[in-house]
């Protein structure tokens, strides 16, 4: 997929999970956003960098439906090339998201267009929904190339309350898998 940008436009990216507090490449401006139509699930089996093929841990993806608090990250326009190359190589080790160009709302009322990475109900590491109890044996046991998988909902769960937004099931999580 190509990204829509001329040389003088910023590249905005949505981060709902890990990209919220490791982004990894250079960025402007930082902005609460909310993002319709999708929400944070934790729906994905990880075999790379929060668990491996053997044992999986789960990260989490944009799943159809509702609505997502998150981050959007302005790009320099000479910085775009080299940050899609980023996100592609970090979120598309498997192909189990899908890129993309999504209408999100800035914490500022401005509407802009954001690369996102939602979920592909098709790929087999799409999880769907699983019980509680299934959720916390594999995050307790997932680690993979990123760390050990419950340091991942933590960080994403204590990201959420330092802006404010509660995430009912991260917080349970949190608490089950210390």
């Amino acid at each position: 997929m190509a990204v829509n940008m001329q040389d003088t436009d910023f590249l905005w990216v949505f981060g709902y999970g890990s990209l919220m507090w490791r982004p990894g490449f250079p960025f402007v401006e930082r902005q609460r956003a909310q993002l319709f139509g999708y929400h944070r699930s934790l729906c994905v089996f990880s075999h790379v960098h929060r668990g491996t093929p053997e044992r999986p841990g789960l990260v989490l993806g944009l799943d159809r439906g509702g609505r997502c608090h998150g981050v959007a990250f302005r790009v320099a326009p000479e910085e775009a090339d080299a940050t899609v190359h980023y996100l592609r190589e970090r979120e598309q080790a498997t192909a189990v998201y899908l890129e993309r160009q999504l209408p999100v709302r800035l914490v500022d009322g401005q509407r802009i267009t954001a690369l996102a990475y939602v979920v592909d109900r098709k790929h087999p590491q799409y999880a769907g929904r699983l019980s509680f109890e299934e959720t916390v044996d594999l995050v307790r046991r997932g680690e993979g190339i990123s760390g050990r998988n419950p340091d991942y909902v933590r960080s994403t769960h204590e990201h959420l309350i330092g802006m404010g937004v509660v995430d009912p099931l991260l917080e349970r999580l949190s608490g089950a898998v210390e």
